[in-house]
């Protein structure tokens, strides 16, 4: 029976897309529930014990800009910060943290509980309720049901998953849990396409059983890079990685027991990550490449267990056992946890707007591995959004989308209702056609005054963002009026070879000035050409972005454009001109076409 009361959102689902998704909307003032089938697995870290990365640490630190707990919580719980390719150009610098994956959970539970006006059932969702085209709630197990005005789907990798070791295949979301049932099948009788995606994870093996003496090792940066803005300090000891790599004898054992391998058996049928790709999937597809990189990452600080990275395998436990002792340094490593595949249900995304509101199902949203895409801090981003668009919606207010120059979450959503996804979708810079302008250390500026606006910006974040721009903004116009050796500061510091610290150590008042305004200043100027140009790029694709497309235009009225146009059109329902010339297969003409059909006005 449904309960009397109405929830505003109610969010299904407490891994990281959820996490997000329930704290937003609560901290917006709706009233919301969070359901999820265990109480001890919040943003759980499944896979890979880190967060961050290329284009993931940008991502993240969006959230953190927008108000979200992604960046705070990893910084609470690292145990190795690193910045990765800081000798390479700013656009594609991004933060990675080796976290402890226990105290993540426990830490993003300390979160939730936190907010104000969020209630958290342990229920495991069986069916999304929707009534003349819009959501009405959701059903449990066990005959229960809640009412809602909006809903927001994060299953993860949940919905009818199963998990392949070898030949073995037992129902489950990940090692441990079972599967969603029931929500599938519902999706589908609402009329979604329901498709399958693949994933896969390592074997765990004993910190106590490696020979250390022969690897590599990684220790971390001795001045971390945070993902929170307000992150200070380092709150954990931290610890080093190590490095290893498969060899001739590995690839031996891997290519004699293809025929045990469910990926070339044909026991798994659909698509995996290409570029996060099994151990077997790499010897087979790099045939001639001698090694791979594997990479030993404890998975906390209160536990044997090391993830051994780079080695995601579905073969049998007598393989992984075979494989993993031929490596140096692991002759008599012991598996705690073997690797896996799971495979699970997803629904295409140009079954989703931008805001990540269905097409079919007003009020109900999307976010996630649900909308065919992989990683943390993807479903982070998308969670963020969803919870802020589902709290929009049930106030009946206009719906929110970021646009491909504001934030790498813009490009995410704008990539993944525009093109779809054949393969679980990972977001990298290259994606990022204006990714100068979409740094990490600028992520605050592009996005803290909007999070401040819906409400997600605390006083004090906000103080702390404020100080921060009018430092930026002193220091600016301090290195343009000073002069030295004939030339401003900023003429100066825009040179190769010269840093903001030579300027500091010359200029020793400007030590004051924080180091965020002090890096985000050098970048700004360092870059200054480029960044104009792609500024200018920007306003060129605004004017695209401007032109909206009505919800409801009839694509089958426009006879002069092409059949397959027609049919792209229809199926991804772009909201704009720009969102319309980003479609495969809609070409210059068909656009033109779709233009002056607008400006006759024609519905």
């Amino acid at each position: 029976m449904p309960e009397g009361k109405t929830w505003e959102v109610i969010v299904v689902g407490a891994g990281h897309a959820g996490v997000e998704a329930a704290a937003a909307a609560a901290r917006m003032g709706a009233r919301t529930l969070l359901l999820t089938m265990n109480l001890d697995t919040f943003a759980k870290m499944s896979c890979n014990p880190a967060i961050g990365g290329l284009a993931k640490g940008q991502i993240v630190r969006e959230v953190d800009a927008l108000g979200g707990l992604m960046g705070k919580i990893a910084d609470r719980t690292a145990i190795q910060f690193r910045l990765l390719n800081r000798s390479k150009g700013a656009s594609v610098r991004a933060p990675r943290a080796q976290c402890d994956p226990a105290r993540d959970t426990v830490a993003a539970k300390e979160a939730l509980d936190g907010v104000g006006g969020l209630v958290i059932r342990q229920e495991t969702v069986t069916g999304i309720i929707a009534e003349s085209g819009r959501v009405t709630g959701v059903t449990c197990d066990g005959g229960a049901a809640y009412r809602a005005r909006t809903v927001v789907l994060c299953p993860g990798t949940f919905l009818s998953a199963v998990l392949h070791t070898g030949e073995e295949i037992i129902a489950g979301g990940r090692s441990g849990e079972g599967a969603a049932g029931g929500v599938s099948d519902c999706l589908r009788g609402l009329g979604f396409p329901v498709e399958r995606l693949k994933t896969g994870t390592p074997p765990r093996i004993s910190a106590r059983s490696v020979d250390y003496a022969g690897l590599a090792r990684q220790e971390g940066d001795y001045e971390p890079v945070f993902f929170s803005f307000a992150s200070e300090s380092v709150v954990l000891p931290q610890v080093p990685c190590h490095i290893a790599f498969t060899n001739a004898a590995t690839h031996r054992i891997i290519r004699e027991n293809l025929d045990r391998a469910p990926l070339y058996t044909g026991q798994i049928k659909s698509v995996g990550p290409r570029y996060c790709p099994s151990i077997e999937t790499k010897v087979v597809r790099f045939g001639d490449k001698k090694r791979h990189q594997l990479f030993l990452e404890p998975e906390g600080l209160d536990t044997d267990e090391v993830y051994l990275n780079g080695m995601a395998t579905s073969l049998p436990r007598d393989v992984q056992k075979s494989m993993v002792r031929s490596v140096e340094g692991l002759e008599k490593a012991e598996i705690i946890r073997y690797g896996y595949a799971v495979e699970y249900d997803f629904v295409p995304p140009t079954e989703i707007y931008g805001t990540l509101e269905t097409k079919r199902v007003s009020g109900l949203f999307f976010a996630g591995q649900v909308n065919g895409t992989s990683g943390y801090e993807e479903a982070a981003g998308q969670g963020l959004l969803a919870g802020i668009n589902a709290t929009l919606a049930a106030r009946g207010d206009e719906g929110l989308e970021l646009g491909r120059h504001e934030a790498y979450i813009g490009v995410l959503v704008d990539d993944l209702v525009t093109k779809g996804v054949d393969e679980p979708y990972r977001m990298f810079t290259s994606r990022a056609e204006y990714r100068l302008l979409l740094r990490y250390d600028n992520a605050d500026v592009r996005l803290s005054p909007l999070g401040r606006r819906l409400g997600l910006v605390d006083d004090d974040a906000w103080a702390r963002f404020e100080k921060k721009r009018r430092e930026a903004g002193d220091l600016r116009r301090f290195l343009a009026r000073t002069r030295s050796s004939g030339a401003t500061l900023e003429k100066r510091l825009s040179r190769p070879g010269v840093s903001i610290g030579d300027v500091v150590r010359d200029y020793p008042d400007l030590s004051s000035y924080c180091a965020e305004a002090l890096a985000l200043v050098e970048t700004d100027i360092k870059y200054a050409g480029y960044i104009v140009r792609q500024e200018a790029a920007v306003e060129r694709m605004k004017k695209s972005e401007a032109q909206r497309i009505p919800r409801g235009i009839d694509y089958d009225a426009m006879g002069a454009l092409r059949f397959e146009s027609r049919e792209k059109l229809k199926l991804h329902r772009p909201s704009t001109i720009g969102q319309a010339t980003r479609i495969p297969g809609v070409n210059p003409a068909d656009v033109s076409i779709l233009l002056i059909h607008l400006k006759r006005g024609a519905p």
